[in-house]
């Protein structure tokens, strides 16, 4: 996969130019280049073109630490409430 086609509006690309970018900065453009890819296209195909075209360069820079950590899986979700946790006594 070609790096355009990974990022294709480029915003990967901009973080990496963007002096003094914080992580938190960072999470917030992944988040904005994870809802603009094209449906069909595997989110880890993605970012492991990505970390190879910029993370393997520079990975020190806080957006290398926000792709690597996309490509880890969620923890399995819990449940919360219930019955128990809506009637006193439950």
């Amino acid at each position: 996969m070609q790096r355009d086609e990974a990022d294709p509006k480029g915003l990967i690309r901009e973080s990496y130019v963007i002096e003094g970018i914080t992580p938190g900065e960072c999470r917030s453009v992944f988040m904005d280049w994870a809802l603009s890819l094209p449906v069909d296209l595997p989110v880890p195909v993605a970012l492991r073109a990505l970390i190879a075209h910029y993370a393997v360069a520079e990975p020190d820079h806080p957006m290398s630490g926000v792709l690597h950590e996309g490509l880890t899986l969620p923890d399995h979700p819990r449940r919360r409430g219930g019955r128990a946790a809506r009637v006193p006594g439950g």
